[in-house]
């Protein structure tokens, strides 16, 4: 959601920054709803005080059938069909203005670059070694020490297509990046841990950004509760209409949780393996702050998930997203792309972003400086730390050997009971 007030003060940086997006120019048709809006208020008010003045008339009048009083009755009557007139005018506007504002996508931060379409996007850095195979890597699902646990047939049968079987090292393998993930962040990026709901109400949805402009992406139940695309939404809205104080932030998040996504608008990309499935988990990172962090607090929340891929020693590449190819919430964004040997590319693993008062605003999220300060809207802030799917993907192809075994990452060996490697049969060895 945007500031009205800021709209109106400064129309032409509104327009500029939607004209950065490739987005039209709004602003206008902002300002013309809004003055309707307070035009109609202020009459319903002009009118609601004169009709409070003229009932206490005729409720002083001490002749019920005084003639005068009879025509402040009618007056009344009359008042009381223009006052419900105004308020159904009034609330239509304002349904209106409101829409137009859902609709409508984040202001950019300055340092945003200018671009069209992700080969704008620009590359920040580079972290670790491309290794160079004695043969042709494979992709993940084609890897003897995998292929036969990461099974897309019976997922099909059971589900449909875009479902994916693991089983047993592969599933191993998944969860113990999940478990890697997840107390890296608490014990060394100091994240507060939460397991959080999977089905949000529509509430929820708007709240973060995902309605109205993502509804054929998202699955709804027939209850009107939503299957999450991201624990972002469970977890950006636990501070719904709460006032914190400043010295309680910020307040960083994590959650590890499945997630939907029907993909409605990804016809024919990446069919073949678990690059873009329906159902999948991410281990989730949120943070609230004051505003004037949300820049520290993007670094900060990159080197979380960065720390992640240097300790899986998995090369990755960091981009900072231009204003052609920036999600519709954010304010600036920073990828992380992971390379795939098995399809010679890097392929993103992460997305963090600054979400400013966008978010809050919607879900009424604010903050006092002292306690008789007037209540600021916080900044939000999300990002994965990592897509655990995309991640096993990366262990998997990073670390295939000539044998079709595929060697465990240090890191992960507590978690998958010491073992060293998967061997070209599937097993622990």
């Amino acid at each position: 959601m945007h500031d009205i007030k800021l709209i109106r003060k400064s129309p032409e940086i509104f327009d500029k920054s939607l004209e950065k997006r490739g987005e039209s120019s709004r602003s206008e048709e902002i300002i013309s709803l809004d003055a309707q809006r307070r035009h109609h208020i202020t009459q319903l008010e002009n009118l609601l005080t004169k009709r409070k003045v003229l009932s206490k008339e005729v409720g002083s009048s001490s002749n019920y059938k005084d003639k005068a009083a009879n025509k402040i009755r009618e007056d009344i009557k009359s008042m009381k069909k223009e006052i419900a007139q105004l308020e159904a005018t009034l609330k239509d506007i304002e349904n209106d203005l409101e829409n137009l504002l859902l609709s409508i996508p984040n202001m950019l931060s300055d340092d945003v670059p200018f671009g069209t379409n992700e080969s704008d996007n620009v590359e920040v850095s580079r972290w670790g070694e491309i290794k160079s195979f004695p043969f042709e890597p494979k992709e993940h699902f084609e890897v003897d020490a995998t292929k036969n646990d990461i099974n897309f047939e019976a997922a099909a049968t059971v589900a449909g297509s875009r479902f994916v079987f693991l089983s047993k090292s592969v599933a191993l393998l998944h969860r113990a990046l999940t478990q890697y993930m997840l107390n890296t962040n608490i014990i060394e990026n100091e994240l507060m841990e939460f397991w959080a709901p999977v089905l949000v109400n529509e509430q929820s949805m708007f709240g973060t950004g995902q309605l109205p402009k993502f509804r054929e992406d998202s699955y709804q139940t027939n209850d009107g509760l939503w299957l999450i695309p991201t624990a972002e939404v469970p977890l950006t809205n636990i501070g719904k209409n709460r006032i914190y104080t400043s010295e309680e932030l910020p307040i960083r998040m994590t959650a590890a949780t499945q997630c939907f996504r029907s993909e409605a608008g990804s016809a024919g990309k990446d069919t073949t393996g678990m690059i873009r499935q329906h159902q999948f988990e991410k281990v989730e990172m949120v943070t609230y702050c004051i505003p004037e962090f949300e820049k520290f607090e993007l670094e900060r929340m990159t080197k979380c998930a960065e720390k992640i891929l240097k300790n899986l020693l998995i090369p990755f590449r960091k981009i900072l997203l231009c204003s052609g190819d920036i999600g519709f919430g954010s304010k600036k964004t920073y990828d992380l792309e992971v390379w795939l040997p098995g399809q010679n590319r890097f392929r993103e693993i992460s997305s963090c972003s600054i979400c400013g008062d966008f978010q809050s605003r919607r879900i009424n999220i604010r903050y006092k400086d002292a306690r008789d300060s007037k209540p600021q809207f916080i900044s939000t802030l999300n990002g994965s730390g990592l897509a655990v799917g995309r991640c096993l993907i990366a262990v998997i192809e990073n670390n295939q050997q000539q044998d079709g075994s595929v060697v465990i990452p240090n890191v992960l060996k507590p978690y998958m009971f010491g073992c060293e490697k998967i061997d070209s049969k599937g097993n622990l060895i």
